[in-house]
This record gives C-alpha cells, structure tokens and sequence, in this order.
C-alpha cells in the first residue's frame, strides 16, 4: 500500500495527472498537454502576440521586415528567420524542431505541410465580418491559455485599457471637447497610398481615444482602401496622420498637389513613427500612443 501511495504521489507531482488544454483556432479544438516550449511564428501579429506574453519564438517569418515595419515590442537579436510570410522556408522551420508552429490569415494553405513538422494553430485574426480588435484580444487570450500566462494577459490588458483611457483625456483635452475628425494612411510609393477605415486598427485606435474616424465607413478584411495620393484632399477632412516610413517623402511632400491639400495649407497633418498597423491586441496601444502625440501636436483651430 505505502509503495502504491509513493507512485501516486509521484505521479501528481510529474504533471502526469494534468488535464490536457483544449485550444480554438480558424479549424476547430486542438488538444495540449503541456505548453509549447519552440514556437515558430509566421505572421508578425502573432509574433507580436507572443512577445507581449513574454513568450520568445524560435523562429519567425521576415525578421528584417519585422524590425522595420513594426518594431515594437523589439524582437530579440538570435531569433531565427524562416522565409518570407508569403512563401516560409519549410526545411529551415523543420530544423528548428518546433513544437508549435503559429499561421494566420492567407497561410491557411501552408497548414497540411506544416503540420508533418508540428501542431499547429491558424487564427483568422483578420475578416471583414468580425471585429479585428475583438478578435486580437481573444487571440491574445487563447495563447495565453496555451501558455499558462492567462493572469499576464489579463494584467497586460488591463493596463492597456487604463492607458487608453489617459490618452482619451488628454487629446480632448487640447483639443478642449472634440478632436478633428482624423484620416489615417499609409504611403506605398510616389503615386499611392492606402487609407485606413473600418475595421483597421489604427481606426481602433482612434475609437478609444474618442477621435472620429473621416476613412471609409465599410469594413474590409485588412480596414483598408487603395487610393492615389492626390484623391486624398477630396477624402480627408480635418486633420491626416501618415505612418513612417514614406518612400520618397521629400519628393512626395514638395509637390503642388500636396502642399495645395486642405489639411497641409491648415496645418492638419502630422507624423506616426514606424508602428505597425495590422498588430495584435496591444498595437492599439502603441498606434493609440502616437496618435495622441501626433494629435496633441496640431494647432487647435
């Protein structure tokens, strides 16, 4: 009997009795056992989910491209890059024997190859039919499942949400009641930009600090429309903030049709340093943060 107890209690204390973490993604219930110790991310949204769960990938899709485009959180120097988002490298993934290997969005078809190298999990974290930001906090939720750090989530979100609401005061603040209404984009080239809308996040952003979105109303997968840069006076009211960085930006903002714009003669218009704007849950943060910035920065009219 003494030696049946001594098993039993070794086995309690090995985790062997644990009960297995069921996990949703775009496919349905994926079971766990224990938390994945070498994950390899292929969307840097979710590279961003992790980081901000203090969780380190092993590999993950672009890394330049991720230090340029988004930058925040900072990825750590020694992270491995496994290809291009579009088209990842699938023998260097295999030989970082992942144990999980994260996808979203379009990838939805590298998943069966993918799969004979590790479990994985594909999060439709982008739809026109859903609410992005909704659905980055339960992606943010749901790894924080997976990775037994649901209290840093709920802490983390928490904070998010308070920071948010500082930002609000403030801008209506300076402003002294209502903010112009703010029209977000984002330059390609010389010749187009896209402007953000509904359902993007940097609109989400101006949601919670109480800011009127002057973009597209229609949601769209990504919250974006593709226009050419001088369509952009007859679709911009108030004040337009532009995310960095710009191709060619001093050719693009001598030019007569821009220095002629509403918003340019008025002084409406105004700077986001590099912030990535199709993040995880906390990007509403950092794109809150700089448009609270770049907004307190305008002359009040």
């Amino acid at each position: 009997m003494r030696n049946l107890f001594t098993a039993l209690l070794f086995w309690l204390l090995s985790g062997a009795g644990a009960a297995a973490v069921m996990i949703e993604d775009s496919r349905g219930a994926h079971e766990f056992n224990d938390p994945p110790e070498r994950v390899v991310a292929l969307t840097w949204s979710l590279v961003e989910q992790l980081l901000e769960l203090d969780v380190v990938p092993v590999g993950v899709a672009d890394v330049d491209g991720y230090r340029q485009w988004v930058a925040r959180p900072p990825l750590p120097e020694d992270i491995v890059d496994v290809g291009l988002r579009q088209e990842p490298a699938i023998e260097r993934i295999a030989e970082l024997q992942p144990d999980l290997i994260l996808a979203s969005d379009d990838q939805l078809a590298f998943v069966p190859q993918l799969e004979r190298i590790a479990p994985v999990l594909h999060f439709d974290a982008f739809r026109a039919d859903h609410d992005n930001e909704k659905a980055a906090r339960l992606v943010y939720r749901t790894l924080a499942k997976l990775f037994e750090r649901e209290a840093l989530a709920a802490r983390r979100l928490t904070k998010l949400d308070g920071r948010l609401d500082t930002l609000r005061r403030e801008v209506h603040d300076h402003f002294e009641g209502a903010p112009p209404p703010v029209t977000i984009v984002r330059f390609i080239d010389q010749a187009r930009l896209v402007i953000h809308g509904a359902n993007a996040m940097p609109v989400h952003a101006l949601e919670a600090l109480g800011v009127k979105n002057a973009g597209p109303d229609e949601p769209t997968q990504w919250g974006i429309v593709f226009k050419r840069i001088e369509e952009l006076g007859r679709h911009a009211p108030g004040a337009v903030l532009y995310v960095e960085p710009v191709p060619d930006a001093d050719e693009i903002f001598s030019r007569p049709i821009w220095q002629a714009m509403p918003f340019v003669r008025s002084g409406q218009v105004g700077a986001l340093p590099v912030t990535w704007t199709y993040g995880g849950a906390m990007s509403v943060g950092y794109l809150a943060e700089e448009i609270a910035r770049a907004l307190k920065d305008l002359p009040v009219q």
